[in-house]
């Protein structure tokens, strides 16, 4: 970690820029609890645009399209905790480890990314401790008081993924993707209760990706360190593009992520 006096000289952010995490339903009533790592597009005014055209940071490689509103919708529904991530995943992906190479992507799907070719060490520090470090600050804190309150949890990072490659031409033709590492009691229970609800709907489980301890951080760190269950949720963002999607979506998740975790608590209690 950089000391103090270093911190505050080499700053990344400044008074104009937004905060990395929003809290939204803080005290929310759900053993569910919502993270949105990929929510935002936000750049450092520092930064300038990283070199990067405006239209590129429409597409899937600057964040999650539609993931931010498809969030909320489900936090309204189901009364769950929700934090959310507001910066580009160009500047950082706060859903990798520093160590991962593509913490600080140098190309994503075909585009270059010219502020991120020769990152200095101090350069990832700032992004790291000023954007990644404070989003797993406030996750941890709230699974804290969660658990000094006896709450059951149960951890849902709720992502989105593109139809179509670019750079390779790659076609993913399901629509939701439910994930898992070590751990996979909530993503099998989901997709049953998801099956079940919605039988024209195509599930696939550990894609588009394999979650592990590079290509994840939320799920390694929060969810199978604190032995919770957890999944990581990918919708295909052709879907939730747009208000309408994101509410139809969310009403579609939100019953089988409910009797989800009702199985597990059935199965947790021994009944």
């Amino acid at each position: 970690m950089l000391k103090t006096a270093d911190r505050e000289m080499t700053r990344l952010l400044g008074a104009g820029d937004p905060t990395p995490v929003e809290c939204v339903n803080a005290e929310g009533q759900s053993p569910l609890f919502l993270t949105c790592e990929h929510a935002g597009r936000a750049v450092p005014a520092a930064l300038g645009d990283l070199g990067v055209l405006p239209e590129e940071m429409d597409r899937h490689i600057a964040y999650d399209v539609g993931a931010d509103g498809l969030s909320r919708r489900l936090s309204e529904q189901l009364d769950a905790p929700l934090i959310l991530q507001r910066y580009s995943r160009l500047v950082i992906d706060c859903n990798r480890p520093f160590a991962a190479a593509d913490c600080f992507v140098e190309e994503s799907d075909g585009t270059l990314v010219p502020a991120n070719t020769t990152l200095s060490h101090l350069e990832r520090k700032r992004r790291y401790e000023e954007i990644h470090q404070p989003l797993h600050e406030a996750i941890s804190e709230a699974l804290d008081k969660r658990q000094a309150a006896g709450r059951p949890t149960m951890l849902v990072s709720v992502h989105s993924f593109t139809p179509v490659m670019r750079a390779t031409g790659a076609v993913r033709n399901f629509e939701l993707g439910l994930l898992h590492n070590r751990d996979r009691r909530f993503a099998d229970a989901l997709a049953e209760t998801f099956r079940a609800a919605n039988p024209d709907i195509m599930v696939r489980l550990n894609e588009p990706y394999i979650v592990d301890d590079m290509s994840d951080y939320t799920i390694p760190m929060h969810g199978e360190k604190r032995r919770i269950p957890h999944v990581l949720l990918e919708v295909r963002h052709d879907l939730i593009f747009d208000a309408q999607g994101q509410v139809d979506w969310a009403a579609r998740l939100s019953g089988p992520l409910q009797r989800a975790a009702d199985l597990l608590k059935e199965k947790t209690d021994g009944r």
